[in-house]
């Protein structure tokens, strides 16, 4: 069994047994950030889906109006012109076929791969390599287009791809912990509606489950899903 540091034994004492309102999970979230590292502030969602059944598979991206906090390195697998114009929008990598041999060497330096739709039949062989990290490219995830200013763009600025995993749970991150808790309120809110938005058609029954959300080495803070969902956005914000 891990052990739990004597910090997280104390960050621990501060979380009450129930459901918080979601301004003050977030202030809790904060205020339980105390690694020596900037800490991001964590979302894990349990939703009453089986991911093993197509039709209740969640997929898809969120644009966080208030940004990560993280710097993305973006990579761009095109051809032609299109490698240039990449490169022009600020991708910090861009190839063709070369690049796709670089990465199944072990290149991984980039947090987002992007790939036009005539080089997928190419990537189709980076699967096993980029699947289980979450670097697939796909047409839901926005990272298989011809509009790579366009892409390149979002995704800097905060857009976000996730899934749920096999257990239908969502882990996704929504800003950093130092963020003002306004920002992070309005990153959830943006974050539960495009879940609700994106309900896959084979989902029966209590969608939500439960949500918790931490700072990456604080406590986890169950938080009062209802409120969450009734909030208007512009309260938010």
């Amino acid at each position: 069994m891990k052990k739990v540091s004597r910090r997280l034994q104390e960050l621990e004492k501060k979380v009450e047994p129930r459901p918080y309102q979601p301004l003050e999970a977030l202030q809790l979230l904060k205020e339980t950030a105390t690694a020596k590292f900037p800490e991001s502030a964590e979302a894990h969602i349990r939703l009453g889906i089986d991911p093993k059944y197509t039709d209740q598979q969640l997929r898809t991206t969120v644009a966080l109006p208030k940004g990560t906090g993280l710097v993305v390195r973006v990579a761009v697998i095109a051809r032609g012109e299109k490698v240039n114009e990449a490169t022009l929008a600020g991708a910090n990598i861009a190839g063709s076929e070369e690049l796709i041999d670089q990465i199944q060497k072990g290149m991984m330096d980039f947090d987002i791969l992007i790939a036009t739709p005539d080089m997928m039949p190419q990537v189709a062989k980076l699967g096993r390599l980029l699947g289980p990290r979450g670097l697939m490219p796909s047409p839901k995830g926005g990272t298989v287009t011809f509009d790579l200013p366009q892409a390149i763009a979002e995704f800097r600025a905060g857009k976000l791809e996730f899934r749920a995993d096999r257990t239908g749970i969502v882990h996704v991150l929504f800003g950093k912990a130092t963020f003002p808790t306004e920002d992070l309120l309005t990153n959830l809110k943006a974050l539960q509606e495009t879940i609700d938005r994106n309900r896959p058609s084979g989902a029966k029954g209590r969608y939500w489950r439960s949500v918790f959300v931490a700072a990456t080495m604080g406590p986890s803070i169950e938080l009062d899903i209802s409120a969450l969902r009734d909030l208007k956005l512009n309260e938010a914000a």
